[in-house]
């Protein structure tokens, strides 16, 4: 018999420190051969000893464990929020976790505000690369607070670090199939190089150069203003997107609207061959946080989602199947029309892939 897989458990802030339990009693209710260990890491520890990421923290992540399952990050007391920046931004740079991987799946045609689109119309991925950027903060502040402030923030993309996004995409649509099990045929790649020429055209010549060698495969372009309108127009023709960091954090919030909302969406952080993160999008909601309201199906779906990628395929299919008839049945919290509480909802989910 294999060993247990190891998961380290970050529940963070919020409602984080809600629906990850509920994920957590989903993974053992289904016998997923795994171990959990837990991290305090959060705005409460940051407050109590001002610690965001212990000097060997990311380090033990990936030495440790083979996957790291996170909450989500952010408390108004901590009015800087650098305890999310150094946990959750850290470690995807840190731990060069450089794509970001979004399914964008309807499980019922109820939860779609667009009209006529059915599930088997709804099933695309957003590969969002995840460690340049804009979000790599670099830029400054000058002359602040006076009214000749300056701020500058740069965007940096490398070809090290477009082309292997790129090349990542390529790979997953080559290797990976629809939910209803027919192939996935085309890669589009989103950029706004009509205006951000510089950083546009690193990435506009490196698709051109990787899509040579996936003669197999269909590409396409697009503008994120463009593509924006065609998703809640009509998101049919999307199979595989690939985007920089701003562009895929956009598009992916938009396309979870389509889906039912961020409390329906998963998302992995990942690094082939190692330790990679997963964790829900929807962020730590203070206003709702402690109320026993917050959906607890991104962060399952999540679960199944790591379970997948540690290659416990049956068990991350089977927690698939029972939120597919929670949804169906309404038994589900309130954002998604039923009348359950994040626990109440987390059990239900327990209930049937323990059966």
């Amino acid at each position: 018999m294999s060993a247990k897989k190891r998961i380290a458990v970050i529940p963070g802030d919020g409602i984080g420190k809600e629906v990850i339990p509920q994920a957590i009693k989903v993974i053992e209710a289904v016998g997923a051969a795994v171990d959990f260990t837990s991290f305090d890491w959060g705005a409460d520890r940051y407050l109590a000893d001002k610690v965001t990421v212990p000097p060997d923290g990311f380090a033990t992540l990936a030495r440790d464990f083979d996957a790291i399952l996170v909450g989500a990050f952010g408390d108004p007391r901590v009015v800087s929020n650098i305890h999310a920046k150094e946990i959750l931004l850290g470690m995807r740079t840190k731990m060069d976790l450089y794509a970001n991987v979004r399914p964008v799946r309807l499980l019922d045609a109820s939860l779609c505000p667009l009209k006529n689109i059915e599930p088997k119309d709804l099933d695309f991925v957003v590969i969002r690369e995840n460690t340049e950027g804009v979000y790599g903060d670099l830029g400054g502040v000058f002359k602040q607070g006076t009214p000749d402030e300056v701020a500058i923030q740069e965007d940096i993309n490398t070809r090290k670090g477009v082309e292997r996004i790129i090349r990542y995409a390529f790979d997953y649509c080559a290797s990976n199939k629809k939910l209803d099990g027919s192939p996935r045929k085309r890669v589009l790649m989103c950029d706004k190089s009509n205006a951000m020429t510089h950083a546009g055209g690193l990435w506009q010549r490196t698709f051109q150069a990787v899509a040579a060698e996936y003669k197999q495969i269909e590409t396409q372009h697009m503008y994120v203003d463009a593509l924006c309108m065609q998703m809640v127009r009509d998101p049919r023709s999307f199979d595989v997107i690939v985007t920089n960091n701003m562009f895929g954090d956009i598009i992916t919030d938009l396309a979870a609207g389509l889906q039912g909302g961020l409390g329906m969406a998963a998302s992995g952080n990942l690094r082939p061959g190692h330790a990679s993160m997963f964790e829900p999008v929807h962020g730590s909601a203070p206003p709702i946080a402690g109320k026993n309201i917050a959906n607890p199906f991104g962060a399952i779906l999540t679960a199944a989602m790591m379970l997948s990628q540690l290659a416990l395929d049956a068990e991350a299919e089977k927690i698939e199947a029972a939120v597919l008839e929670a949804v169906r049945q309404k038994k589900t919290t309130s954002d998604i029309g039923g009348a359950l509480g994040t626990r109440e909802a987390g059990d239900c989910i327990a209930k049937k892939v323990a059966s």
